[in-house]
């Protein structure tokens, strides 16, 4: 962590012309002030306000000022778009110094505070998809995002004829000067789809390192003459994007998914937190997967799980038991995808986790055969449930889900339900060409 004292020698040292204090509004959207350097110091005391009022979720015009405050575990220095930045995420205040129930930061807070008391640290780690498309420049200021493709590649393809392979290697490169560990950067299944994956930390760590991600992913590549997407599915007929989350208890230094002595080396913690995810999973799905273009991802055939369940030799179900054991043990939730706020979608996920564990929650048998080839009847046997088939039965769950309003607290719970079912009623009234393109003529 960089010390308050030691922050405008680094200012100085490194020559940074502005700072970047981010944060992120309900929906998970990034949102950010630049200041100059010269207001370092407010900023470290904590005196930068801005306007609440005109954020998504947070608060009514007649209060709205609020305060970020920036915690300088997240403070780095880098070059990203040709001269030197500082980048801070930050903490959002009422004036007087109480904390912002509506900073999605804060939520996500909590459930690892919660977690701790029982003496667990959540860590987290993350597989990030999105495409890159080409842009239209021929309008002068007016670019668009093309919905074409800029390769024709597959799953860890080399020589795919790939137009991006250029600003990947910049991608790369940026991560690493903002102090990621890149672990894996390889083409999707998809074309003109990616991956990259970074190591593993607490889940806060986590949460704001896609913050930051984000950000490094879009600016390089607008640089490059490309769109980077995370909308889940932009494409009809290819696989969407995902954002599977890998995710494990550790007590101090000891992994508390792992049981060397059971024969699968899976403990029972680990059963109880899979348990409490089961239970709550309708629930959060909202959460995971808030888009209305999420839930055209979430259908059988393109590797996405849309049945809840559980195993560990296939990618079909909900979570996945990779084969490493010891500290490396961990469950794979691979339902959510790149849209949702991370900061929301690891808190509902945890503490449902923790909830299992406190309640001793078990799930049903473990499946290990392709679910998406499995009947109505086979369904039944197994147990085996599905997923919200759209965003308005997701809130549905969502509404009837306790713990869920419990974690996101009153305020964003509201917000965030009214937000959406506006949401869906905007999609439910729009007519689309596919059903000018089916009905029309006929009709």
């Amino acid at each position: 962590m960089v010390k308050t004292q030691d922050v405008i020698s680094i200012l100085k040292e490194q020559k940074v012309q502005s700072i970047r204090m981010m944060f992120v509004d309900i929906l998970g959207i990034p949102k950010g002030v630049q200041i100059p350097v010269s207001q370092a110091k407010k900023m470290l005391d904590g005196e930068i306000l801005f306007d609440g009022s005109s954020i998504q979720g947070f608060v009514r015009i007649e209060e709205s000022d609020m305060k970020l405050v920036p915690d300088l575990n997240t403070f780095c220095v880098a070059n990203l778009k040709g001269y030197n930045e500082a980048f801070v995420v930050c903490d959002v205040y009422y004036p007087n110094g109480k904390r912002f129930e509506g900073d999605p930061r804060f939520i996500l807070q909590r459930v690892q505070e919660k977690a701790q008391k029982m003496g667990y640290i959540p860590m987290v780690g993350v597989e990030a998809e999105f495409f890159l498309f080409p842009l239209d420049t021929t309008n002068g200021f007016n670019v668009m995002p093309l919905l074409e493709h800029t390769d024709c590649g597959g799953y860890f393809d080399m020589l795919s004829l790939d137009a991006a392979e250029e600003v990947k290697l910049d991608i790369l490169k940026k991560l690493e000067e903002f102090g990621f560990e890149v672990e894996a950067l390889h083409h999707e299944v998809a074309p003109s789809q990616h991956e990259i994956d970074f190591k593993y930390s607490d889940a806060l760590t986590t949460a704001d390192r896609l913050l930051l991600f984000k950000m490094i992913v879009k600016t390089v590549a607008l640089k490059h003459g490309l769109h980077a997407t995370f909308l889940p599915k932009p494409i009809k007929g290819i696989n969407g994007s995902g954002l599977h989350m890998h995710q494990s208890l550790f007590k101090g230094e000891i992994n508390a998914f792992f049981d060397m002595k059971s024969s699968n080396g899976i403990s029972e913690t680990m059963l109880n937190y899979i348990g409490g995810i089961f239970r709550h999973v309708k629930g959060f799905t909202a959460v995971t997967n808030p888009l209305v273009n999420s839930y055209k991802r979430l259908v059988p055939g393109y590797e996405a799980p849309a049945y809840v369940s559980w195993g560990e030799h296939n990618r079909s179900p909900l979570i996945r038991i990779p084969a490493k054991r010891g500290n490396s043990t961990r469950i794979e939730l691979r339902s959510p995808d790149p849209s949702c706020n991370p900061y929301l979608a690891f808190a509902v996920i945890i503490n449902s986790g923790l909830d299992g564990i406190i309640n001793k929650a078990q799930p049903p048998k473990p499946v290990d055969i392709n679910v998406y080839e499995l009947d109505d009847q086979m369904m039944k046997k197994y147990k085996i449930e599905k997923l919200p088939a759209n965003l308005y039965e997701a809130l549905v769950e969502m509404q009837k889900d306790s713990l869920i309003k419990e974690t996101l607290g009153e305020h964003i719970y509201t917000n965030f339900i009214n937000a959406k079912l506006k949401e869906w009623k905007d999609y439910s009234t729009e007519i689309t060409p596919w059903e000018l393109e089916k009905y029309f003529k006929i009709y």
